[in-house]
């Protein structure tokens, strides 16, 4: 009796422990700092972009310091999970596969997906239009996961690091399409040198069943009174003026979506 009374302390130490709210002083954002407008390394190596403007008018907000931590894309939820930072805010799409990793608070973006290709070239969005298309996508993400579901039989797919190799491939001849974010084509490809040459071709893309309610940024499950927190602090810059702002120096639509 007295181990199973010891074991019962220490269950209900653990779960007290577990419930208890932490005072957030810092919270730590992981971004990708690769795929422009949203976030990129300048050449000071400082991370820059929407969702780092976002990410400090939150911490502001919350009156919290705000540290802001770079991580590649293929490890940005393992790294989330190992307590490398407190939260992600890297342009992710709220999906059912990832929320049974991470929780998501309220989107904060909602983009369309699009191909872009050479100007002149059509698209067919199907296994017989696709077939032998060489498509090049950022790996892991929806995108990847949308074609290779979609028309994994038929497309063959190129797997990049880095919105930015694909582009180069793009331009090189190396891929026939990139399906990614309206708005990271857009400024990482189309609103640059040698842009003009390019183009979106077929549909927009915005199924919710791919792409989930837009991008939301992930904590860790246990985190509760975190997710909290940053749902007020996105509904208090959507109504004092702070997100129209920042999104006014990005993008020349409510990238909010609604």
């Amino acid at each position: 009796m007295k181990k199973l009374f010891i074991t019962g302390a220490l269950m209900a130490t653990l779960i007290a422990g577990t419930l208890e709210a932490k005072e957030w002083k810092t919270v730590r954002f992981g971004i990708e700092g690769a795929y422009p407008p949203f976030s990129w390394t300048d050449e000071q190596g400082q991370l820059q972009g929407f969702d780092v403007d976002i990410a400090n008018a939150l911490c502001e907000q919350m009156q919290v310091q705000c540290e802001l931590v770079a991580q590649d894309w293929d490890g940005i939820i393992p790294a989330l999970l190992a307590r490398k930072y407190d939260a992600i805010i890297a342009a992710m799409s709220i999906t059912e596969q990832r929320q049974r990793t991470v929780d998501f608070t309220q989107p904060y973006a909602l983009v369309p997906n699009k191909f872009v290709a050479k100007k002149g070239t059509t698209l067919e969005l199907s296994e017989a239009g696709l077939k032998g298309k060489r498509v090049g996508v950022q790996i892991a993400t929806t995108h990847d996961k949308y074609l290779s579901e979609n028309f994994g039989k038929s497309v063959a797919l190129v797997r990049y690091g880095t919105a930015d190799e694909a582009y180069l491939d793009l331009k090189a001849g190396r891929v026939d399409y990139v399906f990614l974010d309206a708005t990271a084509i857009e400024e990482g490809l189309l609103n640059k040198e040698g842009g003009d040459k390019f183009e979106f071709v077929g549909p927009s893309i915005t199924e919710e069943k791919w792409f989930g309610e837009g991008f939301g940024i992930a904590v860790r499950k246990q985190d509760q009174d975190l997710k909290a927190k940053l749902n007020s602090a996105i509904q208090a810059l959507r109504e004092n003026g702070h997100y129209e702002a920042i999104n006014n120096k990005y993008f020349e639509y409510d990238v909010y979506g609604k």
